[in-house]
């Protein structure tokens, strides 16, 4: 966080991660969606559970969902929890086959062990681990698995890597880059995959995707609009980008680790 920004890490951190309801349709129709190797790699450990029984949570605006449904879990064996009352009603207007509920990850409305995996997509960092844990543990059967994804953009590309530093805001928090957590007493182990992803944006398009992204929502109008405009201007004038359609390099980083006990 910059010196201009007086506010809390804490308190900014939770502003941050309650912005998104009110841009719940622009979240769905920009935001990418997850790589199937990457989701079937999160699910490798309990792939051989019939039925497999799958917990989005935080889901959103079903981005992960659906990609779960693309690999084929079914329909009947997924339930999406998610917090936001709007990014929940976008998730059942998209993905209507789904049971999805109101809940957070520190209180997840399921009974004990009735679920074999828990997948967070692009939430992770936004729980307070020391209660989501717990939780999460809780819900998943004997040798469950939990699993996070999340897209960041490729910035070992030198365009993206500019874009990046353009796009940084006066409420970026540089602790929100995904990591791989470290093991606790719940899930003893982590282990970390690497997986290569793109999206397919135009210099509109993609502003549009930074524009949901939680450091610009909780901007006044006024700074919104001019971190917009530097992110057109620079789009605009890069030869990458300038041209109608292009390819935004993605790496999807996904984590995974068994239930202990």
């Amino acid at each position: 966080m910059t010196d201009a920004f007086s506010e809390s890490d804490a308190g900014l951190r939770a502003r941050r991660a309650a912005s998104f309801g009110g841009s719940a349709a622009a979240y769905a129709e920009q935001r990418p969606d997850y790589p199937d190797a990457a989701v079937r790699w999160a699910l490798e450990p309990v792939a051989g559970r019939a039925p497999l029984r799958v917990l989005d949570l935080a889901a959103g605006t079903g981005k992960l969902t659906e990609v779960l449904l693309r690999v084929g879990v079914d329909a009947a064996d997924v339930v999406a929890v998610e917090p936001d009352a709007a990014m929940l009603d976008e998730l059942r207007h998209r993905v209507p086959g789904v049971r999805a509920v109101r809940g957070n990850a520190e209180e997840i409305p399921l009974r004990d062990g009735t679920v074999d995996a828990v997948v967070a997509g692009q939430a992770m960092h936004w729980f307070d681990l020391d209660r989501a844990l717990p939780e999460i543990h809780r819900v998943l059967a004997d040798g469950g698995v939990l699993a996070g994804l999340w897209n960041s953009d490729d910035d070992r590309v030198p365009w993206v890597a500019e874009l990046n530093r353009v796009s940084r805001t006066k409420v970026s928090l540089s602790d929100l880059r995904p990591q791989t957590p470290p093991g606790t007493a719940w899930f003893p182990e982590f282990e970390r995959g690497d997986f290569p992803h793109a999206q397919r944006r135009t210099a509109e398009s993609l502003a549009a995707t930074i524009g949901t992204h939680s450091h610009m929502l909780v901007l006044d109008d006024a700074e919104r609009e001019a971190a917009m405009g530097r992110l057109l201007t620079f789009l605009r004038a890069r030869p990458e980008t300038a041209e109608g359609e292009f390819e935004l390099p993605i790496v999807t980083l996904a984590v995974r680790a068994r239930r202990a006990g």
